[in-house]
């Protein structure tokens, strides 16, 4: 986003602030990134698009699974239980993106957002998985790290659960409804 920003002649961010930045979709990250006074909708559109060429062209140069995660997907997988992905990122970019790091594992569900799964903490894609996996969604354990993540599982009925390791802290993920918080990707394996 601070590339895209600088194209524009706007000043960047911090990389710490960006874990209040990201989250909600790109037009929010957009809307939050910009100047208060050049917030207006021809320029929201024109960084929004840059901001999706940018990202096209560098997403995966410091992607990489959170520690631990492989070994969680084995063993979900070993379990036979089913492993979906929920993401406010766009449905083009969350495809290559699990295509690129997790196709390794069978997934059962993964959505990104598009006019049929709007963002979260809209819990309509949510409900989708577990309609399209024939399951009651209060049999979801939803993971999260952020408080969006929490309001998401709460609205579509499934058990919040905050992960520690990503960009929110412990308060925050339980002020936003947390009912268990899991330190490493393992402590998941203890509550399915």
């Amino acid at each position: 986003m601070n590339t895209t920003l600088k194209q524009f002649g706007f000043p960047p961010h911090p990389v710490d602030s960006y874990k209040y930045l990201v989250g909600d979709g790109i037009v929010n990250l957009v809307v939050r990134a910009l100047p208060a006074n050049h917030r207006t909708e021809a320029t929201i559109n024109r960084v929004i698009a840059a901001e999706r060429q940018e990202y096209d062209r560098n997403w995966a140069s410091k992607t990489c699974p959170y520690e631990g995660i492989p070994e969680l997907l084995d063993a979900l997988t070993e379990r036979k239980i089913p492993i979906c992905i929920l993401s406010n990122k766009p449905d083009e970019f969350t495809q290559v993106i699990v295509k690129r790091f997790l196709a390794k594992w069978k997934l059962s569900a993964v959505r990104g957002a598009n006019d049929e799964t709007p963002i979260k903490p809209d819990p309509s894609g949510a409900i989708r998985i577990a309609a399209a996996l024939n399951l009651s969604p209060s049999v979801f354990l939803y993971c999260g790290d952020s408080c969006t993540d929490m309001e998401t599982a709460k609205a579509a009925g499934m058990l919040p659960v905050g992960v520690l390791w990503g960009f929110r802290l412990k308060d925050e993920l339980i002020r936003a409804g947390a009912k268990m918080l899991i330190e490493h990707p393992r402590d998941l394996l203890n509550l399915v």
